[in-house]
This record gives C-alpha cells, structure tokens and sequence, in this order.
C-alpha cells in the first residue's frame, strides 16, 4: 500500500535536521565576550491510514473505502542567551522572572486588601 510509510517519509526530513544547531545559534563575539543564542525547538506529527471493506464477504479491490491523513506542528521560542567571558559563564534568560514575580505579589496583595474591605 502507498500509505504505508506516509509517517515515516514526513518523519525522516526532520530527523536529519534535528541537531544542535536547532537549539544553539552561531556564537557571537563581541567585546570581549562570546553570546550564544539558545532556543526552545519543537516538532510533532502524525498520521495514519485505513481501509474498509464495504461488503466483508466481498473481496473486490474497487469495492474498497480507503482513507489517509496527516499533520504536524512546529515551534521555536527564545529561551535566553549564555554569556561567556575570561571569568565565568553565566545564563540570560529571555524573559525577566524578576518583574513578572514583583506584579504576581503585588497582584496578590491588592486583591488581599480589596477583598479585607
């Protein structure tokens, strides 16, 4: 059947690209210091195919219900950025935690002193 190896030929481009270099961008170096990008990289797919016999005491090829699908998704999100230097290595994140935990508490107060009304 032709649909046999559908997922496997969506399947085997992508496994040949899946490296590191998907994940790591190229070093960038500059005053001094080396900045190496790095991203979150993702991919799912599927597939399947099925054939039913309309007539199960038939055995007729043309009298066959024959069907297949597919389908995939991919994402890539920026993580952050390791920052090499002659002293130490350290990891940038690409979003700021800091801020994003000052509003939670802060959120959580002021619904507390609304709530205490």
């Amino acid at each position: 059947m032709e649909n046999e190896n559908f997922v496997e030929n969506l399947a085997t481009p992508l496994s040949h690209n899946a490296s590191v270099k998907s994940v790591f961008g190229e070093p960038i170096e500059t005053q001094g210091k080396t900045i190496i990008p790095v991203a979150q990289v993702g991919y799912g797919f599927g597939g399947g195919f099925g054939q039913k016999h309309k007539n199960q005491s038939e055995k007729d090829p043309l009298n066959n219900e024959k069907g297949a699908g597919g389908g995939g998704g991919l994402f890539a999100r920026a993580k952050g950025v390791y920052e090499v230097t002659p002293q130490t290595t350290r990891f940038i994140p690409a979003v700021n935690w800091s801020h994003l935990m000052i509003a939670a508490l802060a959120g959580f107060f002021i619904r507390g002193w609304l709530t205490k009304r």
